[in-house]
């Protein structure tokens, strides 16, 4: 037996627990739904301490903190003061807070994050559609919508500004991950992460850390209450999908890359390296932009990858200036950054003598492809074509974070007679898969021409993971079709 203690997200209260409370308890757990000091000055630190002298009147031995959404904020605070107590943390659509974090970082509407910073008044709950700007609504019904409007309150602003302290004890406790894969990533986007992406998500490797995914939206607590107790009682149980370490060491691009092109000559400045095609005269040139986010200490970085050498390597053996580069996307909010880098990366390449500044294509992979917004909705005349390789062409759910800027889904509008091509895995991680149908869909509606490459059988970084001759013959196709429309 252990005891539960639920924290529920923004506005809500211990009433959004009733559904699994009611299930835990029929199992024989001892369950303590919380409901939040909602008074206008309470902070995050108020919230951490009210769950203190909650687990501080629990005898029971066995904790397991559960938090939902905001609700890890103060979970995590506490548990890094009460180790002790604790015998698992629960996070259910939760982000990873690391110390020093506001809950302000994860809030998905934009509205709400500009106005916190500069106004603290409480933020009052939403309303009806509005749900959606803090969440997937998928699996509610409208019984349970409407129970949202009308028990929610307002959420003090303190408790999403101030910023959360940890020790690092939290850290170290056993934990799991709900995953609601409506409402964001799934398993196999968080092994991708673990594999390649910062370096808290390489923490998430191993056998501390177990993940279940629940069909639904962000509310599992009122779409599939029943689901979501018995998960909750695996997870104390110890149950769930792990991801193994050794998987964590062994990123895709650094296995080999599936064509076997010639060396080439390869000259390095600052962010960029250019991969010289044994030829004369000024060539078209072709820059590769890799995905993200990457961890800034990586080694390799991405362009010392086998994956890149061998895109800039096979560019140049046919012909082009294949350019790799390294760009600053080390976080959700770096794309600004990343933006400028490639930015820059473009001017050096344009003025390098040995390329032809008047044919130039940007190819783009994974969430990478975000950074197409710039140049899709105001194409210069020198850029010949775009592609975009499994990418991401809107925020997915959970990115909301990302400037709003990073929409190529709404830029393609502007895309004039610029030409894009597109190859898209079969077995594409589904919220990618998602935004790549919305952009289809856009271009459709504008007009904007788009080339498809499919690859039925692929997954995502299908280059390195799937040597198959299918994905030898897509990256063939691909480079093929950009280098026709750099000719032409």
């Amino acid at each position: 037996m252990a005891a539960f203690v639920l924290v529920g997200g923004p506005f809500t209260g211990d009433w959004v627990w009733d559904g699994p409370a009611g299930r835990l308890r029929e199992a024989g757990q001892e369950v303590w739904p919380v409901t939040l000091d909602g008074d206008p000055g309470a902070g995050l630190g108020t919230h951490v301490t009210q769950l203190l002298e909650l687990l501080d009147r629990i005898e029971e031995p066995q904790v397991v903190l559960v938090g939902h959404d905001y609700g890890i904020h103060p979970v995590l605070g506490a548990a890094d003061r009460r180790p002790e107590r604790i015998s698992r943390v629960v996070y259910v659509a939760a982000g990873l807070p690391r110390d020093g974090d506001p809950a302000l970082l994860l809030v998905r509407d934009e509205t709400v994050r500009a106005r916190l910073g500069h106004d603290q008044a409480p933020v009052p709950p939403p309303r009806g559609r509005a749900w959606e700007g803090w969440g997937s609504t998928d699996g509610l019904s409208a019984e349970a919508l409407d129970r949202l409007d009308r028990l929610a309150v307002p959420q003090p602003a303190g408790t999403l500004t101030e910023p959360l302290r940890l020790t690092g004890a939290a850290h170290r406790l056993p934990a799991t991950g709900v995953l609601c894969t409506a409402d964001g990533p799934g398993i196999d986007m968080v092994e991708t992460l673990v594999r390649s992406g910062p370096p808290q998500f390489k923490e998430l490797a191993g056998p501390r850390v177990t993940f279940f995914e629940l069909p639904t939206g962000h509310w599992p607590m009122l779409s599939r209450p029943d689901e979501l107790a018995e998960v909750l009682l695996r997870a104390a149980a110890g149950e769930g999908h792990r991801i193994e370490a050794t998987d964590a060491e062994r990123p895709g691009d650094l296995k080999a890359f599936l064509l076997d092109p010639p060396e080439v000559p390869r000259e390095r400045t600052g962010r960029i390296d250019l991969h010289l095609p044994r030829a004369d005269g000024p060539r078209p040139a072709v820059l590769f932009v890799h995905g993200g986010p990457v961890d800034a200490a990586r080694r390799p970085t991405p362009r010392d990858t086998p994956f890149y050498l061998g895109y800039g390597r096979y560019a140049a053996s046919l012909g082009a200036v294949g350019v790799t580069l390294d760009h600053r996307l080390h976080a959700l909010t770096d794309y600004a950054k990343a933006a400028e880098d490639i930015a820059e990366a473009v001017d050096r390449v344009r003025a390098d003598p040995r390329v032809d500044p008047d044919r130039i294509a940007l190819w783009f992979f994974s969430a990478g492809g975000l950074l197409a917004a710039d140049w899709l909705a105001a194409p210069p005349p020198w850029l010949r074509c775009l592609a975009l390789t499994c990418p991401v062409l809107a925020p997915p759910p959970g990115w909301e974070t990302v400037d709003a800027r990073f929409r190529p889904v709404a830029a393609v509008r502007g895309a004039g007679r610029l030409e894009t091509v597109l190859t898209r895995a079969g077995l594409e991680h589904p919220s990618f898969a998602a935004t790549v149908q919305q952009f289809l869909d856009a271009s459709a509606e504008c007009g904007a021409a788009v080339e498809i490459i499919d690859v039925p059988h692929g997954r995502h970084g299908f280059e390195a993971l799937d040597r198959t001759e299918e994905s030898r013959a897509a990256v063939e196709r691909a480079m093929t079709a950009v280098l026709r429309l750099l000719v032409d």
